[in-house]
């Protein structure tokens, strides 16, 4: 009778999530661009309305308003991530292959600099415009460059538990980091550029994307193991896991809607409501496309943006492979 019971209302919540999935989110447009590179991380800018993202070794930028393509960042040698730093008026490219970071004016797009960093294969990247120091996250080597983001000299290097992958700031002066072989967050003191907490998020495995709730202090690590952690940005306490899809890469925090998506690669998003504080819900499934895996969101217009293409059939032990001229920004918007 117990288990019965238990698959019942298993049935039930998985048809009040379906059921509540086009009243919450839909698909408003897909975006296409030329190039059949691979991708990783996008950013948008909600003042401008304008996304960043990442396409092979080029960085496209769209007005997501109408959807056209504003310029083309080239020159560039695997990209993975796109920060803003719109006091100074300067954008920074990381450069997986390289170990470098491209440096551009926000107004023309042309690339002012190129800067080394003190790691291997930067992955992630964030502005803090606290210190107005640039880091970048290096997957290869456990650190992290501290890029002095007025003058692009090096400030200093961090040395983190493990991998590192997507990053927050609270803007206060504490950067958040997922470490991603060590299933926890790193917490940085940007004034001291030193590693000052070690918090674990188990149940959490493999966390890649990160966002956070400023206001309510809870950070979303996204994890491999199909599990979104809600943690304390204050205590570093876990408040609740919560069951995300499969693939995820990337996570992004509605602030206005208090929602956090979590971009699955298997082809879907699972949006979760904080209610409050200390408690938190999925609330609907929407689907997407397979291999959206990285998001970003404007709080102030509502809408998602994740890179997706095509893919052929994979052969036996291979890597499926990107069907030409499929590339496409989706653009999705919560209701």
């Amino acid at each position: 009778m117990k288990k019965t019971r238990f698959l019942l209302i298993l049935l039930f919540s998985v048809s009040l999530i379906s059921a509540q999935t086009t009243q919450i989110c839909k698909l408003s447009a897909k975006i296409p661009l030329p190039g059949d590179g691979g991708w990783d991380y996008i950013t948008v800018d909600e003042a401008t309305n304008t996304v960043y993202t990442s396409h092979g070794n080029i960085v496209q930028v769209i007005n997501a308003v109408d959807g056209k393509l504003i310029a083309t960042i080239e020159n560039l040698n695997g990209v993975h991530g796109i920060a803003l730093a719109k006091d100074l008026n300067k954008g920074f490219i990381s450069n997986g292959r390289d170990s470098s970071v491209t440096v551009i004016d926000l107004t023309t797009y042309k690339t002012t600099a190129k800067i080394q960093v003190t790691g291997k294969n930067p992955d992630a990247i964030l502005y803090d415009p606290f210190s107005q120091l640039v880091f970048t996250f290096n997957g290869r080597t456990a650190n992290v460059t501290a890029i002095d983001a007025k003058t692009n000299q090096i400030k200093g290097t961090i040395k983190v538990d493990g991998k590192p992958e997507f990053a927050q700031t609270d803007l206060k002066g504490t950067i958040y980091v997922n470490i991603e072989d060590k299933n926890m967050i790193n917490v940085i003191d940007t004034k001291t550029l030193k590693v000052t907490k070690h918090w674990s998020i188990a149940p959490g495995e493999e966390p890649s994307g990160l966002a956070l709730d400023n206001e309510n202090h809870r950070l979303f690590s996204v994890c491999g193991n199909k599990l979104m952690v809600v943690t304390d940005a204050e205590t570093g306490k876990v408040i609740t896991p919560l069951p995300i899809g499969d693939g995820c890469d990337g996570v992004a925090f509605d602030s206005v809607l208090k929602r956090a998506y979590s971009s699955n690669g298997e082809g879907n998003i699972t949006v979760v409501q904080e209610v409050n504080k200390d408690k938190f819900e999925v609330i609907a499934i929407i689907p997407t496309t397979k291999g959206a895996r990285t998001i970003t969101v404007n709080s102030t217009t509502h809408h998602m943006y994740l890179p997706a293409a095509e893919y052929k059939s994979a052969e036996s032990g291979k890597r499926p492979s990107v069907i030409p001229g499929s590339f496409v920004i989706l653009d999705v918007i919560a209701k």
